[in-house]
């Protein structure tokens, strides 16, 4: 009987080790709210929106993009992720999507939002990071990395290389 309670202990010890891993990794790694802003009129003929998550690799992609953009005769909305389900991709000439692979998969709201507007893929920009840098959805062509400042530049002006085409070529 004894032993049957040292092995109950155990199993409950290593429950909840697994269980303050779990936590720990999750308010270390998960991603801030994205702070939504506007630039530039929204009578514009040409839309950007941008959809993102909060950290600070992310926040540095996103305002190197709007800078970018913003003396230009483009409107420019940044959402956060959880706001997806209510843009309308008719209603943008370009969409820039940016998350992280979280838990071996993108958020859902990703996910939901590449499902729902399939058919418009071909404006669509996405970015996603992850601790490899390699992972990406499935069907999906994306610009894929890890989040290091270092590498910054270089996933903004891949990007805005992207974007450039869109609006070049698109008006709503």
């Amino acid at each position: 009987m004894r032993s049957k309670k040292k092995i109950l202990r155990f199993f409950l010890f290593i429950g909840l080790l697994i269980l303050l891993f779990a936590t720990w990794y999750k308010y270390e790694y998960s991603m801030d709210k994205a702070k939504e802003f506007q630039v530039n009129a929204t009578e514009y003929s040409r839309k950007l929106v941008i959809a993102t998550q909060g950290s600070e690799f992310k926040n540095t992609v996103v305002n190197q993009i709007v800078n970018h953009f913003k003396k230009d005769s483009i409107f420019i909305k940044v959402v956060d992720i959880s706001r997806l389900p209510d843009i309308n991709p008719d209603n943008y000439t370009a969409i820039v999507l940016i998350h992280t692979w979280e838990n071996f998969k993108p958020p859902t709201e990703i996910e939901e939002f590449i499902n729902r507007t399939n058919a418009q893929q071909n404006k669509m920009i996405v970015f996603t990071t992850s601790g490899q840098g390699s992972h990406k959805m499935e069907g999906v062509d994306a610009i894929t990395g890890a989040s290091k400042m270092e590498d910054t530049l270089s996933y903004v002006n891949r990007i805005i290389e992207r974007v450039n085409i869109l609006m070049k070529h698109r008006t709503l």
